[in-house]
């Protein structure tokens, strides 16, 4: 029975010795698939799902991310472009109203300086009913005025007579005989300019010689 047992303890010995050598094995393999799995994670739901796909995915998620990043950055730029349009239709409509207030301004101002040669062509006109004679010296003064005030504003005249005649001032309507050329000789209508720029061109009547 000792003899039985010891086999009995041996076959158990050596089943264990073989399970263990066999449990061994699968050890070793299934660390070495550990290790394989630390090289490369397979995400659970995708068992056939080889390096090559894994990598597309993650490139796909990448370009996921980024396309989310766009999607921010778009809409803060369109934030700001609202914000630009709104600061630029306030500074259109404060501009326009500064414009015209100045224009209006300029008006009163120009009104205003005017409104003593209007008293003085109505006195003018008054002395006149009682003594004709009178009337041309007032109506002079009067106009004298009314250039002198042209003189404040920036205003100067133009084709006099005696001027030499310059198309970029004036306009001829007639051309007659002289003894020079260019010569500006008679004016119907009085220039002004404001430096460089025309108000309104003179027309006057110019001289060629023979």
């Amino acid at each position: 029975m000792s003899d039985d047992t010891k086999k009995t303890d041996g076959k158990t010995i050596e089943n264990d010795t073989t399970e263990n050598i066999k449990f061994g094995a699968d050890e070793t393999e299934l660390r070495a698939g550990d290790e394989t799995d630390a090289d490369f994670a397979m995400p659970e739901g995708f068992p056939d799902m080889d390096e090559n796909m894994m990598g597309q995915v993650q490139d796909m998620m990448t370009k996921l991310q980024r396309y989310d990043e766009l999607e921010a950055e778009n809409a803060d730029l369109k934030g700001k472009l609202g914000r630009l349009a709104a600061d630029f239709e306030g500074y259109r409509n404060r501009t326009a109203a500064e414009s015209a207030e100045a224009q209006s301004r300029g008006v009163s101002k120009a009104a205003e300086a005017l409104m003593p040669v209007y008293d003085d062509m109505e006195r003018a006109v008054s002395l006149g009913v009682d003594d004709p004679a009178k009337l041309i010296p007032g109506m002079q003064a009067v106009q004298n005025k009314i250039l002198t005030i042209f003189g404040t504003l920036g205003l100067e005249t133009t084709g006099r007579e005696g001027e030499t005649f310059d198309p970029q001032w004036h306009e001829a309507i007639q051309v007659v005989e002289g003894e020079e050329d260019d010569k500006i000789v008679q004016t119907y209508q009085l220039g002004f300019k404001m430096g460089d720029r025309l108000v309104r061109p003179a027309r006057v009547v110019v001289s060629k010689k023979g």
